[in-house]
């Protein structure tokens, strides 16, 4: 599955690759040139980064279908531990 970008994300892209080439590197890039630029990290790199996600999500899951008995857990027979002892026909 490939990766893409809506078109506004994608043209902020370019523009971001624009303006790091500009102030960071000898010789500006083209919009062409930084789309293909895009392009191939979109391809190449950016499912490094994407399946990274994808396992820390899954961790995190894990981590919390893990500790949901702690966090739904009911205790069994806890009626005669909320009720005060009385007796019948005590304070009727």
């Amino acid at each position: 599955m490939p990766i893409t970008l809506p078109d506004t994300t994608q043209q902020q892209a370019v523009a971001s690759i624009e303006r790091y080439f500009r102030e960071h590197m000898d010789e500006p890039i083209g919009n062409v040139a930084a789309a293909g630029l895009l392009k191939f990290f979109l391809a190449e790199i950016a499912p490094l980064a994407y399946n990274q996600g994808v396992a820390d999500a899954q961790a995190q899951m894990q981590q919390r279908v893990t500790e949901i008995d702690i966090d739904v857990h009911q205790e069994a027979f806890s009626f005669w531990q909320a009720r005060p002892r009385t007796r019948r026909g005590q304070g009727d």
